[in-house]
């Protein structure tokens, strides 16, 4: 029961984090405004924020890491 809950904890996050990568790359965001329910539109901002959090985390991880070199293209 529980790793079935981490699991879908670490999908959950992984999706807001995908979610949060096309925002940025793209420009394109996920509208929450036409959520009638205010609560669960708060709640769409909250997750939402969660993955631009990990994207911002894992970007500075990137360029700060010796693992990950920036690649130019010709």
């Amino acid at each position: 029961m529980f790793g079935r809950l981490t699991r879908l904890a670490i999908d959950l996050v992984a999706v807001a984090t995908i979610l949060a990568g096309i925002k940025r790359s793209t420009g394109y965001a996920v509208y929450t405004g036409k959520v009638k329910d205010s609560s669960i539109r708060s709640f769409l901002d909250t997750y939402l924020g969660v993955g631009e959090t990990v994207f911002s985390f894992m970007c500075g991880f990137a360029v700060s890491s010796s693992y990950f070199r920036r690649q130019l293209d010709d």
